[in-house]
């Protein structure tokens, strides 16, 4: 695979931009596909998630995480090594429901969430054990209206 061929997702305002000393790549599923994570290092090969995944399964913020070499990249995502017990909830907007994005955004912020953009269509949420029902409770009554459409950051 060529590097044109490569496609790189990017956190342009990390929600931990203060903690974050480092960056490694998180292959997607999507051949080619790469999301960079903003990371605190605290091992040689371990970081600290600095940022809400976007597409990536079973990562949350303030996770530790151990990379590995692959295809030419030092620092590649492997494995979580300690979940911090955070959840991720990403919510799509369709441009007609583009309406919706700030009062959403302001929502799920209001029942402790904290929030990243990805594009003006997706919308990053992280939120802590005890208010994760009450944030996704929150999206799935957004959903049922119509407004969007939202899913876990959890993989089955």
């Amino acid at each position: 695979m060529s590097a044109a061929s490569e496609q790189f997702s990017t956190h342009s305002e990390p929600i931990w931009r203060e903690r974050a000393d480092f960056i490694i790549n998180a292959q997607l599923s999507e051949v080619g596909g790469f999301e960079q994570l903003w990371v605190r290092r605290v091992g040689e090969d371990q970081f600290e998630v600095c940022c809400i995944p976007y597409f990536l399964y079973n990562v949350a913020l303030g996770d530790t995480i151990e990379t590995a070499p692959q295809g030419g990249r030092q620092y590649v995502l492997s494995r979580v090594l300690n979940p911090s017990g955070r959840f991720v909830f990403r919510a799509y907007f369709e441009r007609p429901h583009y309406r919706y994005r700030d009062a959403t955004a302001v929502g799920v912020q209001r029942l402790g969430a904290q929030i990243e953009w990805s594009s003006p269509s997706l919308l990053a949420v992280d939120v802590d054990g005890p208010s994760a029902q009450r944030v996704a409770d929150y999206l799935q009554d957004q959903e049922d209206a119509g407004r969007l459409v939202y899913e876990t950051g959890k993989s089955a």
